[in-house]
C-alpha cells in the first residue's frame, strides 16, 4: 500500500488495480471513500480498462476472432508496478503480458497518477500504444463514497448536486447492456438520495451538461465535488441498500442489446494509433 499525505488529506493507493482505497480529511476527521465491506461491495475505486461496462455475451470480435472479457475488463484485478512515489503523489504502470493478450490482443501501457493538491486529489490516466497496430480501448472510474459521511446524518439527508441544469435521458440496462432511453431529468440540478434510486441498477447518462457532480447535505457543511470535464458518459450507482454511492465518469460504455460485438464498432471505443498517447484526468475535492 502506498500512502500519500499533505497538510489536509491522507490517501492510500493499492498496487492491485492501482486503486484508491482511502481518502481521509485530517482537519475534519472524515473518511470519504467506501470501506470495501464485502457484505455490500468489496471494491473502493476500481479502474475500468480496457472496457467499461458489460459486453454482449461477455464477448467481442476483433479481426474475426472472438474474445471474452468480464464486465469492466481486467485492470482492476491486476498488480500494477509502482513507478514513482513521492510524499503527495505517485504513479503506477500496467503493461500487456501473455495473459492479457489471450483475452485482449493489443500492446498497451496504462499509467495512473495520483496527486494531492490541498483538499483535492487529481487522478490522471495515460495510455500509450507501443504496438504496430491501432489500440482499441475504453477507460473509466468507479469511486464509491461513504454516505452518510457524518455521524448523526442519514442516507436520505444527502443529494447529488449537478453543476448545470440537466434534461438528460437515463439509459436503462438489461442484463448489464444498454437498452433504451427514458425521460429522467427536467431542468434539474439536484437528485435526492434514497436507496430505491438504484433498485433498477445504475443510472446511466450519455449527454450530461455538467462537468461536476457533488455530494451535499443540508444537515452538514461536509461533502465532496467530483470534477470530470471531457468524460462523455456517466454512471451513478450503489449496491442494494448499501451505505455508499458511486459517481462514475467514463470514456466508454457497455454494449447495447443490439450491438454486433465488433470491437471497432463499439460505442465510445477509443482508437489510438501506433506510437500514440492519450490522457484524461478527473478529481475529488473534499470539504
Amino acid at each position: 500500500m502506498v500512502t500519500l499525505e499533505n497538510a489536509i488529506l491522507k490517501a492510500s493507493v493499492s498496487p492491485k488495480g492501482a486503486e484508491l482505497q482511502s481518502l481521509f480529511h485530517k482537519d475534519n476527521s472524515v473518511e470519504y471513500l467506501w470501506n470495501g465491506d464485502p457484505a455490500f461491495w468489496n471494491k473502493h475505486s476500481p479502474v475500468l480498462f480496457p472496457i467499461v461496462g458489460g459486453l454482449k455475451d461477455n464477448t467481442y470480435i476483433y479481426n474475426n476472432i472472438e474474445y471474452n472479457l468480464p464486465r469492466h475488463g481486467f485492470a482492476r484485478d491486476m498488480e500494477f508496478v509502482k513507478e514513482r512515489v513521492f510524499g503527495d503523489s505517485c504513479s503506477f504502470v500496467l503493461k500487456n503480458n501473455e495473459d492479457t493478450q489471450k483475452v485482449y490482443p493489443f500492446e498497451f501501457l496504462l499509467r495512473i497518477k495520483y496527486q494531492l493538491n490541498a483538499n483535492s486529489v487529481t487522478i490522471t490516466y495515460e495510455v500509450e500504444n507501443p504496438g504496430a497496430e491501432p489500440l482499441l480501448f475504453s477507460i473509466g472510474t468507479h469511486p464509491a463514497f461513504q454516505v452518510p459521511l457524518i455521524k448523526g446524518t442519514t442516507y436520505e439527508d444527502y443529494y447529488f448536486h449537478f453543476s448545470e441544469l440537466e434534461n438528460s435521458n437515463r439509459w436503462t440496462l438489461k442484463n448489464n447492456l444498454i437498452a433504451e432511453p427514458v425521460d429522467y431529468f427536467k431542468d434539474q440540478d439536484k437528485l435526492s438520495l434514497n436507496p430505491n434510486l438504484f433498485y433498477d441498477d445504475a443510472l446511466v447518462f450519455k449527454d450530461l451538461k455538467s462537468t461536476r457532480i457533488s455530494i451535499c447535505s443540508d444537515k452538514t457543511t461536509h461533502g465532496l465535488h467530483c470534477d470530470f470535464a471531457g468524460f462523455p458518459y456517466m454512471g451513478l450507482w450503489a449496491a442494494k441498500d448499501a451505505p455508499f454511492v458511486c459517481i462514475e465518469p467514463w470514456y466508454g460504455i457497455a454494449d447495447s442489446i443490439n450491438h454486433n460485438q465488433k470491437l471497432e464498432q463499439k460505442e465510445g471505443i477509443i482508437k489510438l494509433e501506433s506510437g500514440g498517447s492519450w490522457n484524461a484526468k478527473w478529481s475529488i475535492s473534499c470539504f
